[in-house]
């Protein structure tokens, strides 16, 4: 779903923290800077909003409980604009010219890798809250989304299972969507699937005749998608447009979420999956509370998806590794988040410390046409993140 990080949301948040600056002139508490480096323009800001608004809702609760180790928590929010060379440029005013001791961002794997180098030359902290394609595990770098064994292999498990050997890949033309496939590709040949077609198209993408003819022409058993942003709306309007419905040809999707279905359209969605962690109305208080919290404070209609929650949690998982370290420092930082639990909307998750991901419950639900997820399957136990896929032999290579 879409919500603007409009003048009135800006005005709470500025006004909640001019009091709370003054309350520290007065008591003489320390102020601690993070950044908050998302797209609030651009292609991605359709589902990088909402992330940001749960980053800056967990700091706004942690500073109503008196901040961290002492220091009341300043977010510094800076737009990457939907543009990885943006981002670096972002990330490194942040560092080196606001000073901030952790950045808390990014959504797309090229804004990821662009931010990678620098914080790793900083020798600073991102806090990625996107599920994501794997084949990485920078010290520099908390992972707080799925691991590729974390909702990609489950996923295509499910849909070759449930839907059929042939599967058609369509994705946005940048780093996840084709790492996603050459995994997708090799899984299929293990399975004994196959991949009725592989189509790529750009960011912003608006017209996909092409592909809609050309998935008419395959009719595959499922469409596998890993189209980013706002391109999402206008292939799903096209492809109800054609006819083309859950019922005929189902969608297993990766990077749409709750947000995005507002924006997409109820009806043009319904009936089609998603590979998460995480889903809205997941049934325990712990996410009740984050759920009602967040929508009084943005809005009843507000949709939240996985890298929403994956947001609030890197806040309060950043401010629990400071406390257990007594500082935060980066390696100190970094060093006593390893192991670290901590209980999520979504339950219990916890650092894996060799590799600095989380250990998950996987969970795949359905779209119903009231716009809400219907959990159709989840893991029993929490998924070990294994971001190279090192457990399977058929990924050797890759």
């Amino acid at each position: 779903m879409k919500r603007n990080h409009n003048s009135a949301n800006i005005c709470f948040i500025t006004a909640a923290f001019s009091l709370l600056f003054f309350s520290c002139a007065k008591q003489k508490v320390e102020t601690i800077k993070v950044g908050i480096l998302h797209s609030e323009t651009g292609s991605m800001a359709v589902s990088e909003q909402p992330v940001m608004q749960a980053e800056l809702m967990a700091i706004e609760e942690l500073n109503q409980k008196g901040g961290v180790l002492g220091h009341i928590i300043v977010p510094v929010e800076e737009d990457g604009m939907s543009n990885s060379a943006v981002f670096a440029a972002k990330a490194e005013k942040l560092i080196s010219e606001e000073g901030v001791v952790t950045i808390f961002g990014c959504w797309t794997s090229d804004s990821r890798k662009a931010v990678r180098n620098v914080v790793e030359a900083h020798y600073n902290l991102l806090w990625y809250p996107l599920q994501y394609e794997g084949m990485e595990a920078s010290p520099n770098i908390m992972y707080m989304g799925a691991a590729p064994n974390q909702q990609i292999v489950p996923a295509i498990d499910y849909c070759f299972e449930n839907f059929g050997k042939r599967m058609y890949l369509i994705g946005s033309d940048y780093v996840f969507p084709h790492t996603a496939n050459r995994i997708i590709r090799a899984q299929l040949k293990f399975l004994g699937g196959t991949v009725a077609g592989e189509k790529y198209v750009d960011m912003e993408e608006e017209d996909f005749t092409e592909v809609i003819q050309d998935i008419r022409k395959q009719k595959p058993d499922v469409i596998i998608n890993t189209v980013n942003g706002e391109s999402n709306i206008a292939f799903f309007e096209q492809l109800h447009e054609a006819g083309i419905s859950s019922s005929d040809i189902p969608v297993m999707n990766f990077s749409v979420g709750e947000s995005e279905i507002e924006a997409i359209g109820v009806e043009n969605i319904a009936g089609d999956y998603m590979a998460w962690t995480y889903f809205e109305h997941m049934d325990s208080n712990k996410n009740r509370r984050f759920v009602s919290n967040f929508k009084e404070e943005y809005g009843s209609k507000t949709r939240l998806g996985d890298p929403v929650e994956a947001g609030y949690i890197a806040v309060y998982m950043w401010a629990a590794a400071c406390k257990k370290a007594g500082s935060f420092d980066t390696e100190a930082v970094r060093i006593a988040a390893k192991g670290l639990s901590f209980v999520a909307p979504e339950g219990i998750v916890t650092v894996e410390g060799s590799n600095q991901h989380l250990n998950k419950k996987v969970r795949i639900g359905r779209v119903k046409d009231d716009g809400l997820i219907e959990e159709v399957w989840a893991s029993s136990t929490l998924v070990r993140p294994d971001p190279y896929l090192s457990t399977y032999a058929w990924a050797r290579g890759l």
